[in-house]
């Protein structure tokens, strides 16, 4: 019996309005640069995502491409962000890139702090 393995899902990935939004954020940057998001200890709820432009990719980041754009999760912080989506929104509380992360337990209002 042959069996047919299921798609397995990227650890993190990034949604078409974050991927387009980022997209023109980097075309204005160097050539190789990339959206660091990072998890650091801090904000109202414990924990907080931290977004960075950066061209230095280390070894053992996670490297997530689409459509021209490309974020970079270190090891680290990717084990409060398995299974997370970063999105981008355009509301009336302001434009921002925002983290869907499953495993967070609470949040705060502005989207950047969160608990596990």
């Amino acid at each position: 019996m042959d069996s047919i393995a299921e798609p397995k899902a990227a650890p993190v990935s990034l949604s078409e309005s974050a991927a387009r939004r980022l997209a023109k954020i980097l075309a204005r940057e160097e050539p190789g640069a990339a959206l660091r998001v990072s998890v650091k200890g801090g904000g109202c709820s414990g924990f907080q995502y931290s977004f960075d432009i950066e061209r230095n990719r280390a070894a053992d980041d996670l490297v997530v491409e689409r459509d021209g754009a490309t974020i970079l999760v270190d090891p680290v912080s990717l084990e409060y962000m398995a299974g997370a989506e970063v999105d981008f929104v355009d509301d009336l509380m302001g434009q921002a890139f925002r983290v869907k992360n499953p495993n967070a337990v609470a949040s705060c209002g502005c989207g950047v702090s969160f608990s596990v």
